[in-house]
């Protein structure tokens, strides 16, 4: 909020260009908060997905949290005005690689009722199909992994 009071000051004072620094500084952290939020709905659908593959079975909750994430990260990632995304597919499927080892550490405490180890998880699963089952997700394609 301060910056907002700032740029207002900056703009009645005719300080265009300290007030274009401050501007392109809310932009960017619009965008890390965006990018944060993705991670961090990328991670949950990993988990679900994970535990999915691992235990091949679903419950309601799993879906319903899958749908949601989805939902979260298609949201998140649209840009209203510009008609686009904030990232791209090859960003999207780097982001969800860096969150498929936590995803994987969370799905070892709660997959078959956390007798696995996360690397003995991790064997069970394939980590490449799981990333491509999540992108298939969040931009709505059929995916031959069921």
């Amino acid at each position: 909020m301060e910056e907002l009071l700032a740029l207002k000051e900056l703009l009645h004072q005719g300080n265009i260009t300290e007030a274009l620094l401050i501007v392109e500084e809310l932009e960017e952290m619009s965008k890390s908060d965006k990018l944060n939020k993705i991670f961090s709905y990328g991670m949950i659908l990993l988990f679900h997905l994970i535990k999915q593959a691992a235990e091949n079975r679903t419950t309601r909750s799993w879906t319903l949290s899958i749908r949601n994430s989805v939902k979260q990260i298609q949201r998140t990632n649209r840009r209203e005005k510009a008609k686009g995304t904030y990232m791209t597919e090859d960003d999207l499927v780097e982001t969800l690689q860096d969150a498929y080892d936590l995803a994987l550490e969370k799905a070892a405490l709660e997959a078959f009722e956390g007798q696995y180890e996360t690397e003995e998880l991790g064997k069970l699963v394939n980590r490449e199909a799981i990333i491509k089952k999540a992108m298939d997700l969040i931009w709505e394609r059929q995916s031959n992994s069921n």
